[in-house]
């Protein structure tokens, strides 16, 4: 299997501002992102197209199992390193905020795309525009890529 950093690369574990901390995401988090998640249906649906998750996400059908299979895929993902996706939490980790996934390229001849997601109230409050400023930098300064891409950002 074909990891999609170098061997050498410590991959980042957390990233904390004064606002949110984003950390692996992994199946202990289900209740939470579950929560996150079926609360901004349509939001999500509005903001993600189809081609990142290959097809409509989320469902409003979801059930949590569905979602903690989704959650076991990501993080059997970042043990391997083939992607790595962190769950963007609030400081005292009691609510789950959005997503934020890095993966190999498929849309764009860049070293990696990234895609994040917040739930519907705090896409409200501006959370959106202050992740995506955040996860640019961080892209720039933790890890190896040469060119990060965010399809599908306006």
């Amino acid at each position: 299997m074909k990891t999609f950093v170098p061997d050498y690369f410590s991959v980042p574990t957390v990233l904390e501002t004064t606002s949110f901390r984003l950390r692996p995401l992994g199946i202990r988090d289900v209740v939470k992102d579950y929560d996150a998640v079926m609360t901004s249906v349509e939001h999500l649906q509005k903001h993600i197209p189809p081609e990142v998750f290959h097809g409509v996400w989320p469902s409003p059908t979801m059930t949590m199992d569905d979602d903690l299979a989704d959650l076991g895929w990501h993080q059997v993902e970042f043990k391997n390193r083939t992607s790595f996706t962190y769950t963007v939490m609030n400081l005292a980790e009691t609510q789950c905020l959005g997503c934020v996934y890095i993966f190999p390229p498929r849309f764009t001849d860049a070293d990696a795309e990234v895609f994040l997601w917040v739930r519907k109230s705090e896409f409200d409050r501006g959370l959106d525009s202050i992740l995506f400023e955040t996860v640019k930098l961080w892209m720039k300064s933790a890890w190896p890529f040469k060119k990060v891409a965010f399809p599908f950002r306006k």
